[in-house]
């Protein structure tokens, strides 16, 4: 699946390990790895998260979209 790549793609991107992520998110380092390998599905609001630390849309981390632009949020 493409957007597990991008998932690990990103993190390497920004200098980050498995470990940070994890943190970020607030789970544990083999709970995150196991979002990245496909074998446990990503929760929406960490797919969120996500999005906003590497200013990318969900589509984009999710592969329907190649364009990494954040839609506006409204407030």
């Amino acid at each position: 699946m493409m957007y597990l790549r991008r998932l690990e793609d990103l993190r390497l991107d920004h200098d980050m390990t498995q470990a940070e992520i994890a943190n970020y998110l607030g789970c544990q380092r083999e709970v995150y790895r196991r979002y990245e390998k496909g074998t446990r599905q990503i929760p929406v609001d960490f797919l969120i998260r996500l999005s906003d630390l590497y200013c990318v849309s969900v589509d984009y981390l999710v592969g329907l979209t190649d364009i990494k632009k954040r839609y506006p949020r409204s407030k």
